[in-house]
């Protein structure tokens, strides 16, 4: 009896040990499924694409708003207002195999062509429409504004925190971080990667600037919404609003379609404004007119009283 116990003991022990063998943690991606060991490394299945993800680098940025559309189909849709700040949102993007964007994207039968950003750069079309190659995005403009704070921000002290935090949480090469700006209270991070500088093993800017925004507005991709702390100086560091811009290789194709009904509003408000002080000028040059003429004709009548 003794050694069937020991027997069923050790069973349960060799399952939970190669159970234990056969799955592994993705720190850098909580959005993934179907994790195993693998040549050292911990490999995923991206949710939503079923794409295999090396757990040890950055999940690009395509697979990861996949998988975000595949847990909530609520995607913002939010019309564009600056040729480069997304303000389309999260939609529901086709990667290639490789993770990266597809050229072209569509909704339904409107389509639209991406940077390798995922920004569109092209005004809506129908399906019909040519996107002939993945442009590449050069430069990204991180700008975060900060709240109030007891002390003043150190410009030394906020280079080394964003520069050791980029190179090390993000795994970016330091030298695609070409600058970290101040200008109270304004935070701005420059990162640039030329197609022909980056290395087959470095990852792209484009998913290190998707990670960074999701930390800071407080949506962790990393296990366990392991988020970003930020405390520069000993003391800890809140954002009042977040944005960021893209600047591609090759200018976007946005055309006068592509306004906002917002800014379309606003010029309609100013051009009104500018017809109708154009017509209160007219008439009161009229009406002065009008009055200047009937004092001089009254003067004359006066002086031919007198006369008489």
């Amino acid at each position: 009896m003794k050694l069937l116990c020991g027997a069923a003991l050790l069973l349960l022990f060799c399952a939970a040990a190669c159970a234990q063998q056969s799955s592994c943690i993705c720190e850098k991606n909580k959005r993934v499924t179907n994790c195993r060991p693998l040549n050292g490394s911990c490999w995923c299945d991206s949710v939503g694409s079923g794409v295999s993800v090396n757990c040890g680098t950055l999940t690009s940025k395509c697979l990861l708003m996949k998988a975000e559309m595949t847990g909530s189909k609520s995607g913002r849709r939010e019309k564009p207002k600056d040729a480069f700040e997304n303000t389309d949102g999260l939609y529901d993007p086709e990667c290639e195999n490789t993770g990266v964007f597809k050229a072209k994207q569509c909704n339904g039968t409107t389509c639209w062509c991406v940077n390798t950003a995922g920004v569109r750069r092209t005004d809506k079309h129908d399906a019909d429409l040519k996107c002939n190659r993945l442009v590449r995005t050069t430069w990204i403009i991180i700008e975060m504004k900060h709240a109030e704070r007891n002390a003043p921000l150190t410009t030394e002290s906020l280079n080394k925190f964003f520069k050791e935090t980029i190179t090390s949480r993000y795994m970016l090469d330091g030298r695609y971080i070409s600058n970290v700006l101040y200008e109270k209270p304004y935070i701005t991070i420059d990162l640039k990667q030329d197609s022909s500088d980056k290395s087959s093993g470095d990852v792209d800017i484009a998913d290190v600037a998707y990670y960074f925004e999701k930390d800071v507005k407080g949506d962790s991709i990393f296990h366990n919404n392991n988020g970003l702390n930020i405390s520069i100086d000993n003391e800890e560091l809140h954002f009042e609003k977040t944005v960021v811009y893209y600047v591609d290789e090759i200018a976007p194709e946005f055309s006068m379609k592509s306004l906002t009904a917002g800014l379309i509003a606003v010029i309609v408000v100013v051009i009104v404004a500018i017809v109708a002080g154009i017509v209160v000028l007219v008439l009161t040059r009229r009406r002065k007119g009008k009055y200047v003429k009937a004092e001089i004709k009254e003067m004359n009548e006066m002086h031919r009283g007198l006369n008489a």
